[in-house]
């Protein structure tokens, strides 16, 4: 195995001198409306209630801006802290974990732009409560930006269709992926502009309330300022520890759900007083066999919060190797986004193992509608789909095998696809 260390690098201004809060302190904020959350979530489930109301509530309690320094108006958490707090929001309901992925991973990018008055403007946005969504992904025949922005006079505009546009329903702005001619672009507009759709139509099995479905831009006015990058594809590298920092939400999302599975099967236990072969009542908690199914429940979530705090680790190094100068190639990025790979093998396993393992603390009585604990398991599976694992395996074995760094070998697959489209082109163009 490739040992990995960090080189020397020159310093940049630290967002804060504050130190970050206590995490009681800090989590002490938000319980009382996690547990609203839950007491909720199987009703929602049933009748596909989406959650404005919870998402609102966390967004007026500052919420989405526990990232932000203390001196741009947020909480100034760490890494590590951040994700401690959206595993017990995804132990409420994981659908929230995903639904306010894109909102953080804005924040976390702006956080790493040294444009100081661009931040500026959204930070005092973000500090307000306004929560961010994302319409990146496209259901395409190819993996392309088909979305355009285009000059049209003094303005530009936005046309086109997003799919997978999870959080969009629920945000105040939608950063989207566009292009404008060989150029790919980051623009943010408003969710409610004229001529923006935000249509629910995800009709995944699991995470059913994550507002995942299509965003449609139809002659969207576009400010010259929200239009906040632009770049060609032979330009563009990943950003820092971001790849990883987005891998980690769904590891979070996993704890949480493991950490509900665990609350709900010693409900449900408690709960019963017959056990299967037994005669008239009997302690269902005092049976061996419910004992060992709760134990093994219990090693399982302890395991995904385990990996969750291994990544928050080399997460927080990736980010004071960035803190410090470091650029793109600095071996802290390559070790967390590992760290994020090696733990999505083992955390879809485990949380996929205790998701049906839940099952075997009861009888048919478990397996009722009006309990949901289905739902569990419906989410996990999604969630685990959404990065193929088997890829990230390959790429796991190749980095262990021949030192290639997969977020390397992944860039050059998409601009040596982009030079023979190019050439492609070209010669059609001649042939024409």
């Amino acid at each position: 195995m490739a040992v990995i260390e960090l080189k020397p690098v020159v310093a940049r201004p630290a967002p804060s001198s504050a130190g970050p809060p206590a995490y009681e302190a800090l989590a002490a904020r938000f319980r009382p409306l996690f547990a609203e959350v839950v007491g909720a979530a199987v009703r929602r489930e049933i009748e596909r209630e989406l959650p404005y109301d919870a998402v609102a509530a966390l967004a007026r309690a500052g919420f989405g801006a526990i990232r932000l320094p203390i001196a741009q108006g947020g909480a100034g958490a760490t890494l590590t802290q951040l994700f401690q707090l959206l595993i017990e929001l995804g132990e409420a309901d994981s659908n929230l974990v995903q639904t306010l992925r894109a909102h953080f991973a804005f924040v976390e990018g702006r956080l790493n732009h040294p444009d100081s008055a661009t931040n500026a403007r959204w930070f005092e946005r973000i500090a307000a409560g306004e929560l961010f969504g994302a319409a990146m992904a496209e259901r395409s025949t190819g993996t392309e930006t088909l979305v355009k922005l285009t000059r049209d006079g003094e303005r530009w505009r936005l046309d086109g269709e997003k799919y997978y546009s999870t959080g969009t329903l629920y945000a105040d702005w939608i950063h989207a992926a566009a292009a404008d001619g060989d150029e790919r672009l980051s623009v943010i507009v408003s969710a409610t502009a004229p001529g923006v759709s935000r249509i629910d139509d995800w009709d995944g099995f699991g995470q059913r309330l994550t507002g995942s479905g299509t965003t449609r831009f139809e002659d969207v006015t576009v400010a010259e300022d929200q239009i906040l990058r632009r770049f060609t594809a032979g330009e563009f590298k990943a950003d820092t520890y971001l790849t990883a920092f987005y891998q980690q939400f769904h590891l979070a999302a996993f704890a949480g759900i493991g950490r509900a599975v665990l609350r709900d099967a010693v409900a449900f236990v408690r709960a019963k007083t017959r056990t299967f072969g037994v005669p008239g009542t009997s302690d269902v908690a005092a049976d061996p066999l419910v004992q060992r199914v709760v134990g093994r429940l219990g090693s399982l979530s302890f395991a995904l919060d385990s990996i969750v705090g291994g990544v928050s680790e080399r997460l927080e190094a990736a980010h004071a190797a960035w803190r410090h100068g470091a650029d793109s190639d600095d071996p802290a990025f390559l070790a967390a986004d590992i760290a994020a790979y090696h733990g999505q093998q083992l955390a879809i396993d485990l949380v996929l193992e205790a998701t049906g393992l839940l099952f075997e603390v009861g009888g048919a009585s478990a397996t009722q509608e009006a309990r949901r604990l289905d739902r569990h398991w419906r989410n996990a599976r999604v969630i685990a789909s959404h990065n193929p694992a088997i890829q990230r395996e390959r790429a796991l074995g190749d980095y262990h095998l021949n030192g290639t760094n997969p977020r390397a070998a992944w860039a050059e697959r998409f601009a040596k696809a982009r030079e023979e489209a190019a050439a492609d082109s070209a010669t059609a163009a001649k042939e024409g």
